[in-house]
């Protein structure tokens, strides 16, 4: 049994010798270590050691290494620039000068063509800035799944998540479930590329044409010889939030 989220405690004690740190300034320091080396080089003695202090000081402040992922986790989210949602003006309207062309129905209702880019426009948002938000920390991709975190930031990400969905008629339990499970595919995403899997991804395309030829694979050959490329990332997250949402009317 555990003493609950961080957050639920005061982070000085009324008792005993002042706090000499804070845990935003540990957190920093955690961050700036994770940053550098990756998660599995935050320890409490790695961070106290770049801190100048022992790691038995560090206590006073985090009870566990987890209670400092959770912190991190947090700290982070801080980083979105969340705009309210707002009544789409164009929904009926004919795209706007410097539209991107070339986008199919899904994306271009998800940067604002339709009624639906009311609630789709703002998640891609939220998701574009999940995926830059991975690339500057890339320990995010593993913390994440394993520290789902109810910190004052994280949470204000899930409230406006919540609220750029609220004309959805789904539940709010599916509409969680489906910003988690996107959430997930950004994280994988986000992996591929910081590992440089796109030229891992080419030379098995390459091969896989070769084997394919050879016969043997007739439904593999059509879909290589499709002719069509992959999804954007702002295909990918609509066709997510569309297909466990389901249409908004």
């Amino acid at each position: 049994m555990t003493d609950g989220p961080i957050w639920k405690r005061p982070e000085t004690s009324a008792i005993g010798r002042p706090a000499e740190r804070s845990r935003a300034q540990i957190t920093a320091a955690a961050i700036t270590l994770a940053d550098a080396e990756g998660l599995d080089a935050v320890t409490m003695r790695r961070v106290a050691s770049a801190m100048g202090t022992g790691p038995a000081s560090l206590y006073r402040y985090v009870k566990t290494r987890d209670e400092l992922l959770d912190l991190m986790i947090d700290a982070v989210a801080a980083e979105y620039r969340l705009t309210p949602p707002t009544p789409n003006p164009r929904a009926d309207g004919p795209p706007e000068e410097g539209s991107r062309a070339g986008e199919s129905p899904e994306a271009e209702a998800a940067l604002g063509g339709s009624a639906e880019g009311d609630w789709l426009g703002g998640v891609v948002e939220v998701a574009r800035q999940t995926r830059d938000l991975m690339g500057r920390h890339p320990w995010l991709t593993v913390a994440m799944p394993l520290r789902p975190t109810v910190g004052p930031h994280s949470l204000a990400l899930v409230e406006h998540v919540l609220a750029t969905l609220a004309g959805h008629p789904a539940s709010g339990a599916t509409k969680l479930q489906a910003y988690a499970i996107l959430n997930g595919v950004i994280g994988l995403i986000a992996r591929a590329e910081h590992a440089g899997l796109g030229d891992r991804q080419a030379e098995l395309t390459g091969y896989l044409r070769q084997i394919t030829r050879e016969g043997g694979h007739p439904h593999l050959a059509a879909a290589l010889a499709d002719g069509r490329g992959p999804d954007g990332f702002d295909d990918v997250v609509t066709r997510i939030m569309t297909g466990l949402l389901g249409p908004a009317a």
